[in-house]
């Protein structure tokens, strides 16, 4: 894209800096006793059925009080701040079996899940498994290295925090939409690069037919709205590919950059969660990080949190060239790796 043809500066909810946007407080929802109680009741009248997470609908998880409030939430996710914390599951007093439960149930209620890896897995555990951040078939979440600022491959990610780290793991956020005003303002040229198809390692999870990497646009402005897609790891791993689309100078400087404006303490912030917190985010107008950590040496201890990722039917339109990543754009079936329906399935267990 050449400078001239460049998008305006995007305005509205979506576009925030860090430290005013979480001194807000406005992305923080602390559950009261009621609407717990609906959630435990709901999860275990489901399980009382059957213990099969990864086939339950969201007319088997009734919350009549806690789902209006959900609704709201959701609309902000998708067309606010993009951001949203749910506070105060009693995780440390249930089971892993109804944490899970209760996590996946809520996650319904702002949209579909949608497998993360090559297992099917619709709920994904984010531990340390030992592994190194350096194997271009890793990936970063599976590591106790700092991740870097990317997006999922989903409308929306959650997280569940069920313990957290002996020091570190922080999560940070960022406005995708800011960082494209940012260089729009001060680096035009820079911007405009990013507007190019850049090859994104798929870290070897793909599927026959598909090329072991996409090549779709950090930035991608459609039907009026600026939707990012990033991960500067699995980028440079690319690069690996003979035919994937070499990075220029320019590339590599315009990625830089965007990596600068995301570390920006003026333009990002960080929250450590608790156990019982949930975090939501829109992947196309956010970013999202957790910064390294270091991990208890019981095992029992170590760093767990629970994520989906949720492919939401009131999900904006996406540009044709997203479903090299998500299969298709179609909200609420778009989204995650490309694995057989027949295969998905909910673990309890890392693995």
């Amino acid at each position: 894209m050449k400078q001239q043809d460049l998008p305006d500066f995007i305005s509205g909810p979506s576009v925030w800096k860090g430290p005013v946007f979480s001194a807000s407080g406005v992305w923080r929802h602390t559950l009261t006793d009621a609407e717990v109680a609906e959630v435990a009741l709901a999860a275990r009248s489901f399980l009382e059925i059957t213990d099969n997470i990864g086939k339950m609908t969201i007319e088997q998880f009734s919350l009549p009080t806690l789902g209006r409030r959900l609704r709201a939430i959701r609309d902000e996710l998708l067309n606010g701040s993009g951001v949203a914390l749910l506070q105060a599951l009693p995780v440390k007093e249930w089971s892993t079996q109804l944490s899970a439960t209760a996590f996946f149930g809520i996650g319904l209620h702002l949209g579909l899940p949608r497998p993360q890896n090559a297992k099917g897995h619709l709920l994904g555990h984010v531990v340390d498994m030992g592994m190194d951040a350096n194997d271009p078939n890793v990936r970063i979440y599976q590591t106790h290295e700092r991740q870097t600022f990317h997006t999922d491959s989903s409308d929306i990610v959650g997280l569940l925090c069920l313990q957290q780290a002996k020091s570190g793991g922080d999560s940070a956020l960022v406005s995708s939409n800011t960082i494209f005003n940012e260089m729009k303002a001060k680096h035009p040229k820079l911007a405009a690069a990013l507007f190019d198809p850049i090859a994104t390692d798929r870290r070897g999870e793909f599927t026959a037919g598909q090329k072991p990497f996409f090549e779709i646009p950090v930035f991608n402005w459609h039907a009026g709205l600026m939707s990012s897609i990033y991960q500067r790891q699995y980028i440079d791993s690319a690069q690996r590919f003979e035919d994937a689309m070499r990075l220029t100078t320019t590339h590599v400087e315009a990625l830089d950059c965007f990596d600068s404006l995301a570390n920006d303490a003026a333009l990002n912030f960080l929250m450590r969660l608790e156990p019982g917190d949930m975090q939501f985010v829109h992947n196309h107008s956010l970013l999202h990080d957790r910064t390294a950590f270091e991990d208890w040496s019981d095992p029992a201890r170590r760093r767990h949190l629970l994520r989906l990722w949720i492919s939401s039917p009131d999900a904006r339109p996406l540009p044709d060239v997203f479903a090299q990543r998500y299969g298709t754009v179609v909200p609420g079936i778009r989204g995650g790796v490309m694995v057989p329906a027949d295969q998905w399935h909910v673990p309890l267990t890392a693995a």
